[in-house]
């Protein structure tokens, strides 16, 4: 994996996506979350930051891009920008060729006719079934496709297809990212990264909703006298 330039990421990235200051009612409540907490930040670090020997042949690089992309796709407009950013320092070509990437992403998500805003896809017969949604593919963008390179042309379609399309998923299409270049290796880190990343989102979001809750006001001893048994 590329390490040539150095990237500083935050020491808990949840806190500063989440916008937690040290001592809130939120640094609180995940402090009584300690093992859930360390383990998500050591989860960032395995994929962002690896330690030598690094597994695989993923780069930070494709990596970043994507983060960013996925991210882009999920619509959690922190992470977005924080994945976007780190994806500038590293190569800012490519990281706005992936957020055109993500504009058009979305936007083939949402063609009139096509539906809900996914997930879309079949699942196989049976009772399940009534609940298939079509809805539209993705394809990158012509113009990019040489500066993307097969490996990131597959990768970035297969995220959409996790993001939109997640019942359509098929040895298929991991058929395709090996087509592409990908090893096997790379494509258990690149579905690690999916993964991570959907959780890092919802939490994010969560703990952003539960910041804009007013704090429940405090008791009075009035109010406490009336309440007691």
């Amino acid at each position: 994996m590329n390490t040539s330039a150095t990237l500083h990421f935050p020491d808990d990235v949840i806190d500063h996506l989440a916008g937690i200051e040290p001592g809130s009612t939120l640094d609180s409540v995940r402090r009584h979350r300690a093992q859930a907490r360390s383990q998500a930040q050591q989860s960032f670090a395995a994929l962002f930051t690896p330690s030598e020997p690094v597994a695989g042949s993923v780069s930070r690089r494709e990596r970043l891009a994507l983060a960013a992309f996925t991210a882009g796709l999920h619509g959690e407009q922190r992470s977005a920008s924080f994945y976007a950013k780190a994806l500038a320092a590293e190569d800012a070509e490519l990281a706005a060729a992936i957020a055109s990437e993500v504009v058009r992403g979305r936007a083939q998500s949402l063609q009139a006719g096509s539906g809900p805003h996914g997930p879309y896809g079949r699942y196989p017969a049976g009772p399940l079934s009534r609940e298939d949604q079509p809805g539209p593919s993705y394809a990158v963008d012509p113009a990019h496709a040489a500066l993307l390179g097969r490996r990131l042309t597959a990768a970035l379609a297969h995220a959409h297809l996790l993001a939109y399309h997640p019942r359509d998923a098929s040895a298929a299409a991991l058929q395709a990212l090996q087509q592409a270049g990908w090893s096997e290796t790379d494509i258990v880190i690149l579905s690690q990264l999916a993964s991570f990343l959907s959780f890092q989102i919802r939490v994010v979001a969560g703990l952003r909703v539960l910041a804009a809750r007013p704090a429940a006001p405090a008791a009075t001893p009035s109010t406490a006298e009336h309440t007691q048994p």
